[in-house]
């Protein structure tokens, strides 16, 4: 994708050229109610777009990041939720172009994950107060992703999940489906193999995370989006009492209490089988099955980040 500029003179020029094109996901509800509020806030903040796009139809998602990056922005605004911006990311990977997020959906695990405002003044500020950064890009199969690839009773959530229900509760709203899923689910046995090692387990959910949040909570402190490092963890164990517990708790609590199944297991490369076959929700798109590859490519991707982020 050609030579890339250092992280301090991309910082530099999307603070003074201000180069940036601007893709907002117009079809959510928040896309369409906040777009008029994110142009004029940004126009607020110094930035005048040099192309603007509000997009209603998410076929032409891939076509419209491509008509944005050939204008050749210093800084691509992308406002959707977290699979809105992991289609943006396989496009601004690798590129001499940053990544700024605004967090326009349900969970904003990845704009959580880069420790960004939630609000979208907040949110916008970063874009001349923080710092380009790069951080990891996860590969699963042959697909980018940002946040997080899972497995078992999640991916049933997420085809399952009322659009109403996300309006009402938020983040709370997966959860909560869980509940109604579960008594019905198998478990399933999986093998992660790490380093030579092999690891067994049985399970109703896997994840295998790259950032640091699942389902708008945080997984663990010690989880970074940029440390070249994966981590797989399970949620409950065979038994569906025990996911039960857990899927409340993280649903009125907000926060995980327990990591079942012993400690994470850790790794840059991932190598994953099922018993049976499984599909793959690789940041909200079930495309992939088990066995699968999943690994981690360091300072992958270029973001637009706060100025106190830990870019390592």
């Amino acid at each position: 994708m050609g030579e890339l500029r250092s992280k301090a003179e991309h910082t530099e020029a999307v603070r003074t050229g201000r180069r940036i094109c601007v893709v907002v996901n117009t079809r959510s509800r928040r896309g369409r109610r906040l777009y008029p509020e994110v142009v004029r806030t940004l126009r607020a903040e110094g930035f005048e777009p040099i192309r603007l796009y509000p997009l209603d139809d998410p076929r032409r998602l891939r076509a419209t990041l491509e008509a944005a990056l050939d204008a050749k922005p210093d800084l691509l605004v992308v406002g959707g939720g977290d699979g809105t911006l992991s289609a943006a990311v396989k496009h601004v990977a690798h590129r001499d172009v940053a990544l700024g997020v605004l967090p326009l959906g349900t969970t904003n695990n990845f704009a959580r994950s880069l420790g960004l405002p939630l609000d979208l003044p907040g949110a916008i500020r970063v874009f001349h107060t923080g710092k380009v950064a790069d951080i990891d890009l996860g590969i699963a199969g042959d697909r980018e992703f940002a946040n997080l690839a899972s497995f078992g009773v999640s991916v049933e959530v997420a085809g399952k999940v009322k659009p109403w229900l996300k309006r009402i509760l938020g983040r709370a709203a997966y959860p909560l489906t869980a509940l109604t899923i579960l008594p019905h689910h198998q478990p399933f046995r999986a093998f992660i193999t790490v380093d030579g090692r092999r690891h067994e387990l049985l399970t109703h959910q896997l994840n295998i995370a790259n950032g640091r949040f699942h389902g708008g909570w945080q997984v663990a402190r010690d989880i970074s989006i940029d440390n070249g490092l994966l981590v797989a963890y399970q949620l409950g164990s065979g038994k569906r009492l025990r996911l039960l517990g857990e899927t409340l708790v993280r649903a009125t609590g907000g926060r995980w209490r327990s990591l079942a199944g012993g400690p994470f297991v850790v790794g840059r490369e991932m190598h994953l089988e099922t018993e049976p076959p499984m599909a793959a929700d690789v940041d909200g798109e079930v495309r992939l099955m088990t066995p699968i590859t999943i690994r981690t490519v360091p300072n992958g991707l270029r973001v637009m980040v706060p100025d106190h982020f830990v870019d390592s």
